[in-house]
């Protein structure tokens, strides 16, 4: 990543957690939002049933903040505590939080009980995240994970009335996006394939204009 992505000199390191730290900025900005007016409004209301509704207001908003924290903190922290695999439960609880406020997009959940190690768990909540968003209009998010002895399988399937993936974000995931036009939009997708191929593993993706939009990685254990 070069200055140009960043509008700063500096490490490339430095440079995409600051792309990242923009991008997780972004996605809490609207939740924090909220509350910021819930309380505002809080503040200022003397109406039994209004302040009923303001506290329902602050309640959503708090359930989605703390939602979108815990799938960060999975996707692109160090999920400190789970050692070297994460419970799929967890994972899972963290994909659903991600778009249970919205109600639009639907999951469907296809992985064993085994622990899955973060690596993986990293890639997957990142493809799944993807996809989702993709679905504009909502839809059935399918993921699914199979464990073999040599490796792992993951695959993400989305489908919906209208399906909108990026051109940038396509770019990033096939590996055609360079490394200096990473910009905050991106910067989750490259992460994913990066991480992919720095573990030896391997990425595709549906080709553009399919019914579904699919994802799938490899990865060696």
């Amino acid at each position: 990543m070069s200055s140009q992505s960043t509008g700063q000199q500096g490490d490339p390191a430095l440079d995409f957690a600051a792309l990242l730290c923009s991008r997780l900025c972004h996605d809490l900005l609207s939740p924090v939002g909220a509350f910021n007016n819930g309380l505002e409004l809080m503040a200022d209301e003397t109406d039994p049933e209004m302040r009923a509704r303001c506290l329902d207001l602050l309640a959503e908003s708090a359930r989605t903040s703390a939602a979108k924290l815990k799938f960060f903190r999975l996707a692109f922290g160090s999920a400190g505590g789970y050692g070297d695999a994460v419970p799929p439960e967890e994972a899972r609880q963290a994909i659903e939080g991600m778009f249970a406020s919205s109600g639009r997009v639907k999951i469907g959940w296809l992985v064993p009980q085994e622990a899955i190690n973060k690596r993986a768990v990293k890639v997957l909540l990142n493809l799944a995240l993807i996809a989702g968003d993709a679905l504009v209009r909502g839809g059935q998010l399918d993921i699914g994970v199979e464990i073999q002895p040599g490796g792992i399988e993951l695959a993400v399937r989305g489908q919906g009335q209208k399906i909108v993936l990026d051109e940038e974000l396509r770019a990033a995931l096939s590996g055609q996006l360079r490394d200096d036009a990473v910009t905050s939009r991106s910067a989750a997708a490259w992460m994913a394939r990066q991480m992919v191929e720095r573990a030896g593993g391997s990425m595709m993706l549906s080709a553009p204009g399919e019914p579904a939009l699919v994802f799938g990685a490899v990865l060696p254990t």
